[in-house]
């Protein structure tokens, strides 16, 4: 009997997918979410679970079934029957900091098996990005096919990207933007990602003010009404329903709501403008790996984060 091949996905839905269209291998489910949140750089350790686990129960209410989880990333410890690893990621941040976490497991583990990447955005045809699931069978059958195959350099690359974010300097991802790799999406992330931190006019992230936006452009009905606006129109952020609904509640401070839907208050329009700075208001100090939010300030004017004052 050969040896068979692992495939390691980004969550229970493409899962599911591959197995419906009976893909060979065994499958591995990444179910977490660290692109918020505290890290440590060492993945598989007791402190990393300690501390995602209280993470996910602090801000989402969460309860991590940790036994689940070790038991999963224990298939990595017992690799003697598989011939490659294929990675199944999106174009997005959510997707990539993932990405970036798994191969840098993979490192640290010192498997050496051949490691390959799919990963979806642009589809032929299409006018927007799309991810793997939803994908008809024959473009994920196309995009498997044309997998890449990952070099050392491009394990190198992921495992320093890791050790960033788990650090405390993050304009570190600079030097990556503008660099070329074989990851065709990974500069629009980094780059959505120092935009996460709070503008140094107006105090909100880019997505936050884009979320106002939507408010002010469109006649929004409700909360829901507004999560719906902005799973569609968050670009390379990728973020699921949890996360953006408590953006959106910390934004309420921004908004009206009554029987005719939200609206604008003064606060909101000032924000909008960069009349104030609500950095301090908003109290968001969420972490980002290694770093928490309201520790820096986005400068659009330098270009990077510049440290809080």
């Amino acid at each position: 009997m050969g040896k068979s091949i692992l495939h390691i996905t980004n969550g229970n839905s493409l899962t599911d997918y591959l197995k419906e269209l009976n893909i060979e291998g065994s499958i591995l489910s990444w179910q977490e979410m660290l692109c918020e949140g505290p890290t440590t750089e060492l993945i598989d350790s007791d402190e990393f679970f300690k501390i995602r686990k209280q993470f996910l129960l602090d801000y989402y209410d969460i309860e991590v079934n940790e036994n689940e989880f070790r038991e999963e990333l224990d298939i990595l410890n017992h690799l003697e029957n598989y011939k490659e690893i294929v990675l199944w990621f999106e174009y997005d941040l959510f997707c990539h900091i993932n990405l970036i976490a798994v191969i840098s497991l993979i490192r640290q583990k010192k498997i050496e098996l051949p490691l390959y990447l799919v990963c979806s955005g642009r589809v032929e045809g299409e006018k927007d990005l799309k991810g793997l699931t939803e994908l008809n069978p024959q473009q994920l059958q196309q995009h498997y096919e044309a997998k890449r195959k990952l070099t050392t350099d491009d394990i190198d690359l992921m495992s320093s990207l890791w050790r960033t974010y788990c650090g405390k300097d993050h304009n570190l991802f600079k030097a990556t933007i503008v660099k070329k790799s074989s990851f065709q999406y990974l500069s629009n992330c980094l780059k959505a990602h120092l935009k996460r931190f709070p503008d140094s006019k107006t105090g909100l992230s880019t997505l936050e003010n884009h979320i106002l936006s939507l408010i002010k452009k469109h006649d929004i009905k409700s909360r829901q009404h507004l999560l719906g606006y902005v799973l569609n129109y968050q670009g390379y952020y990728g973020f699921g329903d949890l996360q953006l609904m408590r953006k959106i509640n910390k934004l309420s401070i921004f908004f009206d709501e009554n029987d005719n839907g939200l609206l604008l208050n003064r606060k909101g329009h000032e924000a909008i403008l960069g009349q104030h700075n609500f950095a301090s208001e908003l109290n968001n100090n969420m972490y980002f790996g290694g770093v928490q939010k309201l520790d820096f300030l986005f400068s659009k004017t330098q270009n990077k984060l510049i440290k809080t004052a």
